[in-house]
């Protein structure tokens, strides 16, 4: 959940200062059971279309996916699937919001759901129904991250590639969030100003996400991983283990027996096998469940083996059988901050 539903908070509670504060977090309630209902409905799709699934990213407009496997990505963003998943929040909200309002008409016949204002804290019960409506019918706008904007994106991305439709669409999204801001000005609307900010901070996180992946998936292990590394044997005391340690930068290393990877030992399970057992060798404390990854492997497949590895935070790039290099969380910012100074380097010489 974004840091954001607490800026939304204290924006219920000033807008409702008059009805009290029980009324304000009434109110922010509303906003919060909206946004869980078009979220759960995507979530439900998701698992029908069998995706898989690494965090959501709530915002007060909606959820940011992200998805745990290229492949899932791909099928969320194409064909049936890619209908599937923009058509399952808007469906379910709007749809919510006429059972909620045929259970009251019917519960009790006074409730005025066409008085205005529609979403108000003096009237819960009236806010609970046009809250859904007007979320349903804010994702039909083609404004990118909406998800009419999502489906428009995604459709001229097949045609044009992802980097400039992305741009292209979030620049129209930043555009028509900038003008649902002013109109909330003008016509003295905060939920108009609310929704056009919010629109505004989903599409720069979201375009942050797609670049950062695009990114990831193009830079392949062998320009990141260390090639220059210390490797331990099964067969090395845990007392000769640690003095390798102590001239090693290292925190992992990897157990090579011959030529061939047999485990992953760190240094501080090193450390503390010698405390509480005294000497031994490093294969009896050496871990030997690990991923290996391939020097063509790309560093999204890469952190997406550490992110599911369960505290992993080594993974040896073999090659033949043979280990080539490492990808360690440790050294990771700092290979790529290299890469990416070297590549702006070799454009200029280019460009020269």
């Amino acid at each position: 959940m974004h840091a954001f539903f607490l800026l939304l908070a204290v924006v219920c509670l000033g807008i409702s200062s008059a009805d009290g504060v029980g009324r304000g977090l009434g109110l922010f309630l509303v906003l919060v059971m909206t946004v869980v209902t078009r979220e759960t409905a995507r979530l439900l799709v998701a698992a029908w279309m069998g995706l898989r699934l690494r965090a959501i990213l709530l915002l007060p407009i909606g959820g940011l996916f992200a998805y745990g496997t290229p492949e899932s990505q791909e099928k969320a963003n194409q064909g049936v699937g890619q209908f599937a998943m923009a058509l399952a929040g808007p469906v379910a909200n709007i749809a919510t919001a006429a059972a909620l309002a045929a259970v009251f008409l019917g519960a009790a016949g006074d409730v005025k759901l066409l008085d205005q204002p529609w979403i108000t804290s003096a009237y819960l019960l009236r806010s609970m129904v046009w809250m859904q409506a007007c979320m349903g019918l804010l994702h039909l706008l083609p404004a990118y991250p909406l998800d009419c904007g999502r489906l428009l994106r995604g459709s001229f991305a097949r045609k044009h590639g992802l980097a400039p439709t992305g741009r292209t669409a979030t620049g129209l999204g930043q555009l028509l969030a900038l003008a649902a801001m002013v109109g909330g000005m003008l016509l003295h609307s905060p939920w108009l100003i609310i929704a056009g900010f919010f629109i505004m901070i989903g599409a720069q996180v979201e375009d942050q996400g797609v670049f950062f992946q695009s990114v990831v998936d193009t830079v392949r292990m062998r320009e990141v991983m260390l090639t220059d590394f210390a490797i331990l044997s099964p067969s090395d005391t845990l007392a000769d283990a640690l003095s390798r340690c102590v001239h090693s930068l290292q925190e992992d290393f990897p157990v090579v027996r011959g030529p061939q990877l047999v485990g992953i030992v760190s240094r501080q399970r090193i450390v503390d096998a010698l405390r509480n057992d005294g000497n031994g060798y490093v294969q009896s404390v050496m871990s030997r469940a690990f991923q290996v990854a391939q020097p063509e492997d790309t560093l999204g497949t890469t952190i997406r083996r550490i992110t599911a590895g369960h505290g992993l935070s080594l993974i040896p790039v073999t090659e033949s059988g043979r280990v080539v290099g490492i990808v360690s969380v440790q050294n990771l910012m700092s290979s790529m901050s290299l890469l990416a100074e070297q590549r702006r380097l070799e454009r200029q010489e280019s460009g020269e």
